[in-house]
């Protein structure tokens, strides 16, 4: 499958902004001075001290943890959640290529009170749409520049601010 290079991070980025998959798949990486990029690492670096076997690399993506029933991924925040839903479908799409069927939760931690979780799963439906969305990653990233930009609230926040708009 010539898709197989796309990631988690890729497939999230579709969601997100086409320039900034499109800036961080051709190597142009941004993130290090980015303090909610930071944030996230060092959450996921906590989860792992607490459970060092939970995380699974499995081709080029990295799935948080995996139970009899579910594939599991943990995101500090719901801001993005459409990117995430892909995120999962992606993982889930990879898994049942290895002939592992599994359904998706997503957890978010930075929820005051109760945790907030949602849930996926592969079905038909998701599964084509899934190689829609590959197919248009791959057409992305392969172009010789980058879309234009588009300034929305969030991009006031993104770690790629400076070089869209400054």
């Amino acid at each position: 499958m010539k898709n197989l290079s796309i990631n988690g991070t890729l497939i999230s980025y579709f969601f997100i902004c086409k320039t900034k998959l499109w800036l961080h798949a051709n190597r142009i990486n941004l993130e290090d001075n980015s303090e909610d990029v930071r944030i996230g690492k060092v959450l996921h670096e906590i989860k792992e001290e607490k459970n060092k076997t939970a995380e699974i690399s499995i081709d080029n993506i990295k799935i948080d943890k995996i139970t009899k029933d579910y594939l599991v991924e943990i995101k500090k925040s719901d801001s993005d959640p459409q990117a995430v839903k892909w995120q999962v479908l992606l993982y889930l799409y990879k898994l049942k290529q290895k002939g592992v069927e599994k359904k998706g939760k997503i957890e978010y931690i930075e929820k005051r009170g109760d945790k907030k979780v949602d849930y996926v799963e592969l079905d038909e439906t998701n599964e084509k749409e899934l190689l829609v969305v590959l197919e248009k990653i791959e057409n992305l990233i392969n172009q010789e520049i980058p879309p234009m930009v588009k300034f929305e609230n969030k991009c006031k926040k993104c770690a790629y601010f400076e070089y869209c708009f400054i």
